[in-house]
């Protein structure tokens, strides 16, 4: 169950350093014409504010384990994230934007999973 644990950690770490990325990297304006229309809802702080939690989120999943200090942080970082994702199944879900919702809820439920054993039976 650790290796799973690690893996989905990893996984989870790729997706929003990924998407964390992006938000910091790029204007506002340039996130809502790639199709991500809940940017223009929000100001160009609050998604870069996003941008900068999924990366920190994501940099949390990994690097306390691997360095091994204060290992808590990992299963602190997925709770974040997946309140992170609470809320982006909420802002999808007022929009419509059905299959988002459900991607969010995949996040969510992978990054519940990294808390649960990371807090209880595989911690480190």
């Amino acid at each position: 169950m650790n290796v799973v644990l690690w893996i989905v950690a990893g996984v989870l770490a790729a997706v929003f350093l990924g998407s964390g990325l992006s938000k910091l990297a790029q204007p506002r304006k340039k996130i809502v014409d790639s199709g991500m229309g809940w940017a223009e809802d929000f100001s160009d702080g609050a998604v870069k504010a996003i941008g900068a939690l999924e990366v920190l989120g994501a940099l949390g999943l990994i690097l306390p384990a691997v360095f091994d200090v204060a290992p808590v942080l990992v299963p602190i970082a997925a709770v974040g994230l997946a309140l992170v994702m609470a809320g982006a199944a909420v802002v999808h879900a007022r929009r419509k934007e059905t299959p988002m919702v459900v991607a969010n809820l995949v996040l969510l439920a992978l990054a519940v999973f990294v808390a649960w054993g990371r807090f209880g039976p595989y911690a480190f």
